[in-house]
């Protein structure tokens, strides 16, 4: 994944996207965290251990790349962009966008909307035939900003947790 587009984000001046690397992950967690359903959902207060297991399998795995947007040396944003085969859509490759997060004091500033075209021309250059996410329910204001970059509520989700 050298080719990747690493580099300043357009659109949004003094920030830069890069790979995440496990020095991240505090921050990371912190942004996951950052508002009312992550922080039901996240916490780094038994520690990392947990994050870095996940980091450490998504890093070693080509077909996912998590970033992470730089405002300076403060991490500002995240995202996830996983690369899925199938054999639907006569064999298309999908990219599944997860996790985006946007530091509370910069939303509004237009990082989310270029972050997200950041993983659309990612998705492209890896000829994706399409781009998928899915949002929690209860978060209206994610609906309304995906719908304006032109995503679609096209399908139905559902989740099982396999907690004890």
């Amino acid at each position: 994944m050298d080719d990747v587009a690493w580099g300043p984000l357009p659109g949004v001046p003094g920030v830069v996207v890069r790979r995440a690397v496990s020095a991240d992950l505090p921050a990371l967690v912190a942004l996951l965290a950052d508002d009312p359903l992550g922080a039901l959902r996240e916490s780094a207060d038994g520690g990392l251990e947990p994050y870095r297991r996940a980091f450490a399998l998504v890093d070693a795995d080509p077909a996912h790349l998590l970033v992470v947007a730089l405002a300076g040396a403060e991490a500002v944003g995240t995202l996830q962009l996983s690369f899925l085969p199938g054999l639907s859509r006569r064999g298309a490759l999908r990219a599944q966008v997860e996790g985006v997060r946007v530091r509370a004091d910069r939303r509004g500033d237009g990082l989310g909307e270029a972050l997200l075209r950041w993983a659309l021309a990612e998705a492209r250059r890896r000829d994706c035939a399409v781009v998928q996410l899915t949002t929690d329910q209860a978060r209206p204001d994610a609906h309304r900003f995906y719908e304006r970059l032109g995503f679609v509520a096209s399908h139905r989700g559902y989740k099982l947790g396999l907690d004890s």
